[in-house]
């Protein structure tokens, strides 16, 4: 649903929005309490049944926001309960970070076969012929399908002249590449975080906007009130995120209109992160290892250790472009603080752990950022370029879609090799890359490069992104396109690289 103002993103930009206002103004946090009848107005539900109930919801979504966790169903506690105790400028993520509002999960249908109104009833009825648990009758001229005798082996579906058998499954667990997604004792969804990799897929396939993760906008803010020099490290994905007006020129001044202090470019560290991937698989496949992982995208390298652990010597120990970016910043500035600004929810969850929280302060998403727009006024129409973004090479800005990471790693091979030969694969997808994995572990990938990204798209079909895909994909590399126009003798290898050797 990327790239379609549904009534989901219009609630969730509004939450933001409201949050990174309330932040800004301070003063008396109380006024909480008042937000959700500002989001939610009048008198009549336009969503659901009740318009308490979405009020209830958005209130919910505003702890998140604030990095708050939901409040207990069954018991009265005050939307505000928690806030001035966060109303500060270090604050790390209580687990779990992504969570379902549970009396906002429409507790959907998990893989069900039903007949639609399409049926015609026809005289050959060859879906009730083809059933092995003779599930379905026929009533009334039409299909019908007993739920407690269906296996849910889809013949009926699959024979069905009139595609008049729907296949019906949770969205959201649909979406989730580690089948962390169960059903609770009333039908709602509910997550295994002993799965869970927190890659957000479910967070934007939720039709009805149950699920999300928690933010630190509110603490990011108030860093910013307190006097700390913030810097903004962005993503490699950002291009085209924040509108068409928004070229990679103006994001500087848009970003210092908010308070930043400066932005730099992630694909720096995704150029570091390419060398020190590149120096890796030289040395130790295959003398070493059979097969190398690449190690940026944090969904899939935590699916990886937690589904093979046998496998996980095999990934890279390099650091992520976040890690190596913000701490080349805070080499030259160690007093600023780094805010991470992607597309990603598994990157706050990468952020909190304790040996990479002296690096990184705060994580946003693109999302969470727009709504910062929002509550201190910038129009994005009216930037003057300002401050242009050319530290990165076109191997760092690639980065951000699917490939892009094995094509930046085996082109610094070439540069330090020109004779070796480099074999990769390129996944995307959890589901995808559990396969992968099982290949590689079967032997079918020896002597390769594999990568793995856990969106489906890669880095620009993050849960934080606001564009479609395709237009993600697209400006990504044409941006990189202009790099390599701009640096075309360069690669990552003539990076100064004395911060890791």
């Amino acid at each position: 649903m990327r790239g379609i103002y549904t009534s989901v993103t219009d609630i969730r930009r509004k939450v933001f929005t409201e949050v990174a206002r309330l932040a800004y103004e301070g003063g008396d946090y109380s006024r909480l309490e008042q937000i959700p009848y500002k989001i939610v107005p009048g008198e009549e539900a336009r969503y659901r049944e009740s318009i308490f109930l979405e009020r209830a919801i958005v209130g919910e979504r505003l702890r998140l926001a604030m990095g708050l966790p939901l409040r207990p169903i069954s018991e009265h506690s005050k939307l505000t309960e928690g806030v001035d105790a966060s109303a500060i400028s270090e604050k790390y993520y209580d687990p779990p970070l992504v969570n379902i509002i549970k009396f906002a999960c429409n507790a959907c249908p998990t893989k069900q076969y039903r007949v639609s109104e399409g049926c015609q009833g026809c005289l050959a009825h060859p879906c009730s012929e083809v059933c092995p648990k003779k599930a379905i009758t026929i009533r009334h001229g039409k299909s019908h399908i007993d739920q407690d005798k269906c296996i849910k082996c889809g013949r009926c579906k699959d024979v069905c002249p009139y595609g008049a058998i729907l296949k019906l499954d949770r969205p959201c667990a649909v979406a989730c590449g580690m089948d962390a997604i169960g059903s609770d004792s009333l039908g709602r969804a509910e997550i295994d975080y002993d799965k869970c990799v927190s890659c957000g897929m479910c967070i934007v396939n939720c039709p009805f906007g149950a699920i999300s993760d928690k933010g630190q906008i509110f603490q990011l803010i108030h860093a910013m009130k307190e006097g700390h020099r913030v810097i903004a490290i962005v993503a490699p994905a950002f291009v085209g995120q924040f509108g068409p007006n928004v070229s990679p020129e103006k994001l500087w001044s848009a970003l210092r209109q908010l308070g930043f202090a400066g932005v730099e470019e992630v694909a720096v560290g995704a150029d570091l992160c390419a060398v020190e991937e590149a120096k890796d698989f030289m040395r130790a496949v295959p003398e070493e290892q059979p097969f190398m992982a690449t190690s940026c995208c944090p969904s899939w390298s935590v699916m990886a250790k937690k589904l093979f652990p046998d496998l996980a010597p095999y990934i890279s120990m390099a650091l992520t472009p976040m890690v190596l970016t913000a701490r080349l910043i805070k080499q030259k500035d160690k007093d600023c603080k780094i805010a991470f600004i992607g597309p990603c929810s598994a990157k706050k969850l990468e952020a909190s752990r304790r040996t990479i929280r002296s690096n990184v302060d705060f994580v946003l998403t693109f999302e969470e950022v727009m709504g910062m727009f929002a509550a201190k006024g910038v129009d994005l129409s009216k930037l003057e370029a300002d401050h242009p973004l050319n530290e990165g090479t076109a191997g760092g800005r690639g980065f951000a879609v699917s490939g892009g990471v094995a094509q930046a790693v085996t082109d610094v091979i070439k540069k330090l090799d020109p004779d070796r030969e480099v074999k990769t694969v390129a996944v995307q997808g959890l589901r995808e890359c559990r396969k992968l994995l099982m290949a590689a572990k079967a032997g079918k990938y020896d002597g390769f490069l594999l990568e793995g990204m856990a969106c489906p798209g890669g880095c620009v079909a993050g849960m934080g992104t606001l564009q479609a895909v395709n237009k993600s994909t697209a400006a990504v590399n044409k941006y990189k396109s202009e790099a390599e126009l701009q640096n075309s003798a360069d690669t990552p290898y003539e990076i100064n690289l004395g911060f890791i050797e």
